[in-house]
């Protein structure tokens, strides 16, 4: 059966100049497009904060309102070409700004004289008609302050720019800011097959300020990265009926929506490309902590380390370090399953929503729900696969008859045959791949208008993740092959995979590999759901119940 495309409008496509132009116009039209009628004074009022006419304004507004409420409703449409179009030449256009990039934006600071007079010289010495002054000073203009001040004078200067005060900022709209983080979670689990232990997950978890809701919640076994972004945001915009039923959990969470700003410290998976690009499709902020102030991003770091408490009462523990581990020990108490910490997981989740806030004096699903009243809820994620799409890592790949190849595997689709042709007019592709299940890829169309999904070109391959082919990829090197191939590679991952089933007892390494292969399988569900956070597998005196949490005054 055919993928269903998923729409891109600009998300990759569009200019960095055009894409940011329509951020900062989303933000003012946005809040116009929420009234019923928008006067003349408001008009003129968005007019002159984004230097544009009223008659413009009105434009956008018809655009927006007729649109999804994403940041691509305003982009300019694609032109023709034709007459009418004011823009430099693509030869000239790049000289500009590598001119602003490399002379312009640096501590030397040159005037605008200087920088075009160069901008002159290369295009005279290319046989090009040099820009006007105006044309570079209006460029010059389009320059993001904060970033031209830090680049021209230093981060002193732009101090003055950005907002002053060492207390974070009130925030009181439902999802006005979502805060988001990750962590290696304090207890060891089991796999799935021997109960034997495999190691620390990680969790990935967001937080709602003004409600101190938990809104996004995964654990894996993958090191943090943007898919684990991602995978987060995602959950945090769906609805989690179908999530908690899938772990046989009995609970009641109505928190989801998309976040307006998402507040994450400065790691790199924070700043990738994809996230970055995927947030301002969607309209989320992407805010950073100011670097040497880790308490403005207090709230979910208290709820993390609120929820290592917790964990630390489950057996199989970690602690928080070594001295506080003592002689218990980790491996031998370990009981839960990856998807049993989940439900558990889950499950506390629902019990905290339910008692009374410190800080707030309420019931955090309590504040939701009122909020939820006061204005419109907040606007959700029916197709969860096509959202996460515009979070997953980007890869850029020229067309060849055979389709796309990425990593010694072959990709082929009917739906390529259009453009094998005319392949060579076409330049690069852009490609998202799930590093967790390599066996697809979604392709965007050379228009953008949407991703395309290709399967592997020999569907009779297994699905295998990134981290298995990057394994075969160094085990054949290290075998002396010098050259490797796409029959060789799976070949090594179906030798590598008999021998973690066969040897699956002896290592926790192994067993973790296999683990981490299975978890995007589909797995049965649990025979009896729990009301409440299930008891952990042990017998005897050691046997630890999981209570739901206590010290929640401190989220």
């Amino acid at each position: 059966m055919a993928e269903e495309p998923v729409a891109e409008r600009g998300v990759l496509t569009a200019p960095s100049q055009i894409w940011e132009t329509a951020v900062r116009q989303a933000e003012v039209i946005g809040r116009l497009a929420a009234k019923d009628t928008v006067g003349l004074a408001e008009a003129d009022d968005a007019a002159a904060k984004l230097r544009i006419s009223r008659r413009q304004v009105y434009g956008l507004l018809r655009r927006r309102r007729a649109g999804e409420g994403v940041v691509s409703d305003l982009l300019p449409g694609r032109s023709s070409g034709g007459r009418g179009g004011g823009r430099l030449p693509g030869e000239v256009e790049t000289i500009v700004q590598e001119v602003l990039r490399s002379r312009y934006l640096t501590r030397q600071r040159p005037s605008v004289a200087a920088v075009c007079k160069e901008i002159t010289r290369r295009c005279r010495a290319c046989g090009l008609r040099a820009p006007s002054r105006g044309t570079v000073q209006r460029r010059i203009e389009r320059l993001d302050p904060v970033s031209s001040a830090a680049s021209r004078e230093g981060s002193e200067a732009v101090r003055p720019l950005r907002s002053a005060g060492g207390t974070p900022p009130a925030v009181t709209g439902l999802l006005e800011q979502v805060q988001a983080d990750h962590t290696p979670v304090d207890v060891i689990v089991v796999d799935e097959r021997h109960r034997l232990p495999i190691g620390r997950p990680y969790l990935t978890a967001a937080i709602d300020v003004a409600s101190r809701c938990v809104v996004g919640l995964v654990v894996t076994l993958e090191a943090p990265s943007a898919t684990s972004v991602g995978l987060c945001l995602a959950h945090a915009a769906i609805d989690k009926r179908s999530w908690l039923e899938s772990l046989g959990v009995q609970a009641v969470r109505p928190m989801s929506g998309k976040p307006r700003e998402l507040y994450v410290d400065n790691a790199a998976d924070f700043k990738s490309e994809a996230l970055r690009r995927g947030c301002g499709q969607h309209g989320i902020k992407l805010a950073y902590r100011p670097l040497g102030l880790p308490h403005f991003g207090g709230i979910v770091e208290r709820l993390i380390g609120t929820m290592m408490q917790m964990v630390h009462e489950l057996p199989g523990t970690t602690f928080s370090s070594v001295a506080e581990r003592g002689a218990y020990d980790s491996d031998g108490k370990a009981a839960l399953t990856l998807r049993e910490l989940q439900g558990w997981m889950a499950l506390a989740v629902a019990c905290y929503h339910g008692q009374v806030h410190e800080t707030l004096g309420r019931t955090p699903a309590g504040v939701w729900g009122d909020k939820v009243a006061e204005s419109p809820q907040p606007m959700s994620v029916t197709n969860e696969a096509a959202f996460l799409v515009d979070f997953l890592p980007v890869v850029r790949r020229t067309l060849s008859r055979s389709g796309f190849v990425i990593d010694h595997v072959q990709y082929y689709s009917d739906a390529l045959r259009p453009w094998i042709a005319r392949r060579e007019r076409l330049g690069r592709f852009v490609l998202r791949r799930d590093p967790r299940d390599i066996s697809r890829i979604w392709v965007l169309e050379p228009d953008g208008a949407a991703y395309v999904g290709v399967p592997y070109r020999t569907l009779s391959r297994p699905p295998i993740s990134a981290w298995e082919q990057k394994a075969a990829v160094r085990r054949l090197r290290q075998l002396g092959r010098t050259e490797v191939d796409e029959n060789a590679l799976f070949a090594m991952v179906t030798q590598m995979r008999e021998i973690a089933d066969t040897a699956v007892s002896t290592t926790r390494k192994v067993r973790r590999d296999v683990q981490r292969r299975t978890e995007a399988s589909v797995r049965p569900r649990p025979t009896a759901p729990s009301a409440k956070p299930p008891d952990p597998d042990v017998s005897g005196d050691d046997r630890v119940v999981a209570r739901p949490f206590e010290v929640i005054e401190q989220w």
